[in-house]
């Protein structure tokens, strides 16, 4: 049986605010908007907030988002969080953990149904993904174990060799692209059992014509000019906007149209 959702806040990073996948009106769509509007579709409509601002740390989710969704009494809630402590030098384990032990816990103990997923093995996404990946493989055990503690949802990416097509990232490699917001949020619709739903999105991308090594060596060159510096220089793009997108829940009809409530 198909669960029905009155209210659904996500919260999170750049991810979550949906970064890459242009909506086509100065802002971005992603993978939650387009849960939102799968969920909408299946049962009639669905009231949505998306707290999700990009450059938070699991902390900051936890002080700045935590708080305003419970609020608004979620009954499903999506959280997603990480991304951003991975690139800290210091990055923690343990913290993170708790982070996410905190966030999943409080929702699921106020009746929400709660989804969060894993990153998929970055080492062929992106210049510096062979570094990352000790920090992604942590990330992905603390979700884990956050997930099985707390009763929320998994959708384990890492388990699935797709999510590791550099055709599904965006040109900064730190976000997916349109395609790969959509299979988020495929994936996301499918673990809650919405009707028409299934594993297409599992599977892989047609093949390609391999690209020569000097190939490669010129798009990692000008990946590290245009885009590294953005994730690790302070002040950077990636840390400038500082307002969740849609802070107040929002009805969603299965037109996709928007109204405040």
């Amino acid at each position: 049986m198909t669960l029905r959702f009155k209210r659904y806040v996500a919260i999170g990073d750049s991810s979550t605010e949906g970064l890459q996948d242009p909506d086509g009106a100065g802002g971005y769509r992603g993978w939650a908007n387009r849960l939102a509007e799968r969920v909408a579709q299946a049962q009639g409509g669905l009231l949505y907030a998306n707290l999700g601002v990009r450059g938070k740390r699991s902390r900051d989710i936890r002080e700045e988002q935590l708080g305003p969704a419970l609020a608004m009494k979620p009954d499903f809630a999506t959280v997603f969080a990480g991304s951003n402590d991975i690139l800290e030098r210091g990055f923690d384990a343990g913290k993170l953990r708790a982070e996410l032990g905190c966030m999943m816990g409080t929702l699921v103990g106020g009746k929400a149904v709660v989804l969060t997923f894993t990153l998929p093995d970055l080492t062929g996404v992106m210049p510096i993904g062979r570094y990352l990946a000790p920090r992604v493989r942590a990330m992905n055990d603390t979700i884990r174990e956050a997930a099985a503690s707390t009763g929320a949802r998994l959708i384990d990416f890492a388990a699935y060799s797709v999510g590791s097509d550099p055709r599904l990232w965006s040109e900064d490699r730190f976000h997916v692209n349109a395609e790969g917001h959509a299979r988020i949020a495929a994936a996301l619709a499918q673990a809650l059992g919405l009707p028409g739903t299934d594993d297409a999105w599992q599977q892989p991308l047609p093949g390609r014509s391999a690209r020569s090594r000097w190939t490669r060596m010129a798009e990692s060159w000008s990946w590290y000019r245009h885009y590294l510096l953005d994730h690790f220089w302070p002040g950077s793009p990636v840390e400038g906007q500082c307002h969740p997108k849609r802070p107040r829940l929002e009805a969603v009809h299965p037109s996709d149209g928007f109204e405040s409530q």
